[in-house]
């Protein structure tokens, strides 16, 4: 693992905030397979179980740090303990049903604490890359058909994509005053980029109002799911396939690249952008226990019916593409969650070589 990459992490300080949710608790897993030293900043999970619990099974080296990224001075006082070589930010408010309820909430996790976090960044010398992860909703979605790309405008409906196109323009905005790619190397050594996936699914998360793991609640318990918005299009992909371009932004980062300091689209190919209904249905026939009706209503709240990121940009100036296809991604992912129900294993070890072995199989830009 730690020829990845262009061994850019081994031995590296990273600074991982929202390490314990579904997402960050995958990126923690693979930076200490890098041979990272990870420092873990986030709230306690917030479901049970939980992907970062389990990981514990396996007694990594991981610092893990609680604390609230609103929280400026405690923030502060980890990034003086642990001086780190990277930071990459993914703790936020990560649902749009949840806004609706909680918008003050949302828009000071995500705003705010973006805004902290490149503050504490501004007075932490020994930071060379930052990575801000955002959302695919951080645009204005005119749902037009079109695939939206990095110059489309930051917008947002509902409170959580509004609050992610807001944490863009934060990172904009501090990138352009404090960490200038013009003068790196001169008035400062620190490059920032953000970037922004699809719908993410896999192994290991259990958050409310997410497809995957309200079809494997119900699995569980023998209930039928209720699909609200089973024609709603979205950019599906597995949650190793962003990663493995955050991980790529940040070794280009790393190793200097100004043209790197931007924002960065990272989806699917157009063939696994798909309604909602399909993806249930592949998954049923992985497990017949999915068991669902769809049952759209008026009185729900206002979510994009169609979403499509164009990826071209990532394509051609950082030669990332995807490694598995959705009939991969589905199988990978239902029977994850067999495994963990059915024999109580945890096949996160075996699905990261899997992805990682057909990424050296395609000769993927990172694995060289």
């Amino acid at each position: 693992m730690t020829t990845l990459f262009a061994d850019q992490y081994r031995n590296k300080t990273v600074l991982l905030t929202g390490h314990t949710g579904f997402k960050g608790s995958w990126l923690a897993y693979w930076l200490h397979e890098l041979g990272a030293n990870v420092v873990g900043y986030s709230l306690p999970a917030p479901t049970h179980p939980n992907h970062w619990e389990l990981l514990q099974l396996l007694q990594l080296p991981i610092t893990h740090e609680l604390g609230n990224i609103t929280d400026q001075q405690r923030l502060q006082t980890v990034f003086d303990a642990h001086q780190p070589d990277v930071v990459i930010h993914m703790a936020a408010q990560s649902l749009v049903r949840y806004s609706y309820r909680n918008p003050l909430e949302t828009i000071e996790t995500n705003i705010l604490g973006t805004a902290k976090i490149l503050d504490s960044v501004r007075q932490t010398p020994s930071v060379r890359a930052v990575v801000i992860v955002t959302s695919d909703k951080c645009y204005e979605n005119p749902e037009d058909g079109r695939p939206l790309n990095e110059t489309d405008r930051m917008g947002g409906y509902d409170p959580y994509s509004m609050s992610k196109g807001a944490a863009e323009l934060v990172t904009n905005s501090y990138r352009n005053s404090f960490f200038n790619p013009t003068n790196y190397g001169k008035t400062h050594q620190t490059l920032v980029a953000s970037v922004r996936a699809g719908n993410v699914i896999g192994g290991g998360d259990w958050a409310e109002d997410r497809l995957i793991p309200d079809l494997i609640r119900g699995s569980v318990s023998n209930q039928p799911v209720t699909i609200r918005n089973p024609e709603s299009v979205r950019p599906w992909q597995h949650v190793l396939e962003p990663l493995s371009g955050y991980l790529l932004v940040g070794e280009r980062l790393l190793m200097g690249d100004i043209t790197a300091a931007t924002g960065w689209n990272f989806g699917p190919p157009p063939e696994d952008i798909l309604p909602v209904r399909a993806v249930v249905r592949q998954a049923q026939t992985r497990w017949s226990a999915i068991n669902y009706h769809e049952t759209p209503s008026p009185d729900n709240p206002h979510e994009a019916h169609l979403l499509r990121l164009d990826c071209t940009k990532a394509h051609e100036q950082l030669n990332w593409y995807p490694v598995w296809d959705m009939p991969t991604t589905i199988t990978r992912t239902i029977d994850w969650y067999r495994a963990y129900y059915e024999q109580n294993q945890l096949l996160t070890t075996a699905d990261l070589t899997a992805y990682v072995q057909q990424a050296q199989a395609t000769n993927q830009i990172w694995t060289r």
